[in-house]
């Protein structure tokens, strides 16, 4: 059944009316009238905030009170997730930490590599000869020393081709049906190709330039994960589950297939999300992704922003791809890898500047944080762009000088709070050790810099929920309970801010989304009980009933 027509309200049935609707409550994300009890609509529009009486002075107008007992908040805005996180579901989710698919079903964890051969299995007895078996969102971070090889995979089948992308998607393992298909020869020197103590590939390949010759070959595709109605429409289902109206996918190479897609689903009535892609500009040349980027942006719809870019830099901390300063991996792990040299970074970076386009930078290692901004700071110095608004992901590393720069720059930091709870533990044990661990995903370094701040799930890395998100930013828990660094929390009115108006000020909406008062768009999250009011532990645990997307309410279903 369509969205549509399990949405309470139709916009085009109301268009030229003015709804009023009423809630128990109503978080607006503004200083000069926080609550309110009634927001009138019109056209997908804010028309006035405050109680009936103050609203219902623009004219004739009808009482929406089906969200009389909801909790009414700005819709969530996930500056930092990716489209996938509604067709990666078409492979077998393997991972350490249940999870719940946009359709609603529960996925138990699992913790072993016997537990991932075990589901593999399952499957396995039910494809075809032919069909490779693709699974996704295992770690081996949590096996300690222990990393999965081809043979583990082989246990399943030596005949079927089998891929388990991890949990980061920087990595993935393969079986030896697999990499054979790939035919790596004996003496190539690839970074990212590890080799067993046998000398031949162990089944661990990393990053990208490792990862795409067993990909192209197995028939795993990120892209087709995200090129097509039904896939599209799972992560709107996806985004009303979490109450999220606004969602970035920060990593698109938008080929023009795929673009015209974008625009038509997005322009159906009841597509249930705004979507803001950001071009990969590991696509092609630079100048090419300025010319493209510049393109794009005049193309720009309604529910699909366009114009903005992704550069990757380094990989992903838990993967040990990631990119370090000294003293490097608690683990004595070797430095990671640059999906960028520092030098083409220099080159691309000031391109973008000048032509005046907002970059989103991945950079999870400080390292790589450090190489970034002396990038940025070269490029502005030589180019004036006001308001660049520029963004360093992740950031997960960064010392407070770093955030500083930051500052001083202009740029604005999107942290991956959700590493607290979901790789906390093995950050302090594994990966950084617990000096640094106690200081990674900085939130309150970077308001106390002032430095804009959002926070993400970088989804489906892990799940897209932004409460969950902001009760990791606040509480600072562990998966164990631990506390890890106390000092970084901020308070639930910051974290709150971070994932509404903070988040789309990152992505220069915030004069259309992020608060609810007069002009902005008529989106909201609905909620069943007042974040405000729970104790900071149980913030995840606030339900979400729904969202509302310029005016159309939109039911978790």
């Amino acid at each position: 059944m369509a969205l549509a027509s399990r949405a309470r309200h139709s916009k085009n049935d109301r268009m030229g009316t003015i709804i009023i609707f009423q809630a128990k409550n109503i978080i607006t994300m503004t200083p000069h009238r926080p609550e309110a009890t009634h927001v009138a609509v019109r056209d997908g529009q804010i028309l006035a905030v405050g109680t009936l009486e103050e609203v219902s002075g623009w004219g004739p107008y009808e009482l929406d009170t089906s969200l009389a007992d909801k909790v009414l908040m700005p819709g969530f805005v996930e500056g930092h997730c990716h489209l996938p996180e509604g067709g990666i579901w078409r492979y077998l989710y393997t991972g350490y930490h249940p999870r719940i698919d946009p359709n609603g079903r529960h996925w138990d964890g699992i913790g072993t590599i016997e537990g991932v051969i075990a589901r593999m299995k399952e499957l396995d007895a039910e494809l075809s000869p032919d069909e490779a078996l693709i699974a996704w969102g295992f770690d081996p971070i949590f096996l300690g020393a222990r990393r999965p090889t081809r043979h583990d995979l082989d246990q399943v089948s030596t005949t079927r081709p089998i891929v388990m992308i991890h949990s980061n998607f920087h990595v993935l393992t393969a079986n030896t049906a697999a990499l054979d298909l790939a035919a790596f020869p004996d003496d190539l020197d690839m970074e990212g190709l590890v080799r067993g103590d046998d000398g031949r590939p162990s089944g661990e390949l990393q990053e990208m330039a490792a990862m795409f010759p067993v990909m192209r070959r197995v028939g795993v595709d990120f892209r087709d994960l995200a090129r097509h109605r039904p896939e599209l429409y799972l992560f709107g289902k996806a985004c009303i589950r979490a109450g999220v109206t606004t969602a970035t996918d920060l990593y698109n190479s938008l080929p023009e297939e795929d673009l015209q897609t974008l625009l038509t689903v997005t322009a159906e009535p009841d597509f249930p999300v705004r979507i803001v892609p950001a071009l990969n500009t590991l696509s092609a040349p630079p100048d090419e992704i300025v010319s493209r980027a510049l393109e794009l942006r005049d193309r720009s719809t309604d529910k699909l922003r366009l114009g903005q870019v992704k550069l990757m830099t380094d990989g992903s901390i838990q993967a040990f791809t990631a990119r370090l300063l000294a003293p490097g991996y608690y683990s004595g792990a070797p430095n990671g890898i640059w999906n960028i040299a520092p030098e083409a970074l220099d080159v691309l970076v000031e391109k973008l500047v000048a032509a005046g386009i907002q970059m989103h930078i991945h950079t999870n290692g400080d390292e790589a944080t450090e190489v970034t901004l002396h990038a940025i700071e070269k490029a502005l110095g030589r180019h004036n762009q006001p308001d660049h608004r520029h963004v360093l992901q992740h950031v997960q590393m960064a010392r407070p000088n770093q955030f500083a720069r930051m500052k001083a720059l202009g740029l604005c930091a999107n942290l991956f709070a959700n590493h607290l709870y979901y790789f906390g533990d093995q950050h302090a044990a594994i990966t950084m050790g617990p000096d640094r661990a106690r200081r990674m995903n900085a939130c309150r370094t970077a308001l106390d810099m002032g430095v804009p701040l959002a926070i993400h799930s970088d989804a489906p890395v892990t799940p897209l929920a932004p409460l969950t998100t902001a009760w990791a930013a606040v509480n600072r828990l562990t998966g164990t309970g631990e506390v890890l660094g106390e000092a970084e929390r901020i308070t639930v009115a910051e974290a709150l801010h971070a994932i509404t108006l903070g988040a789309a000020y990152t992505l220069k909406l915030d004069h259309e989304i992020g608060s609810i008062e007069v002009g902005k768009r008529a989106d909201f999250t609905v909620l069943e009980e007042d974040p405000t009011k729970v104790a900071p532990e149980a913030l995840k645990d606030v339900p979400v009933w729904g969202t509302v997307l310029g005016g159309v309410v939109q039911p978790v279903i």
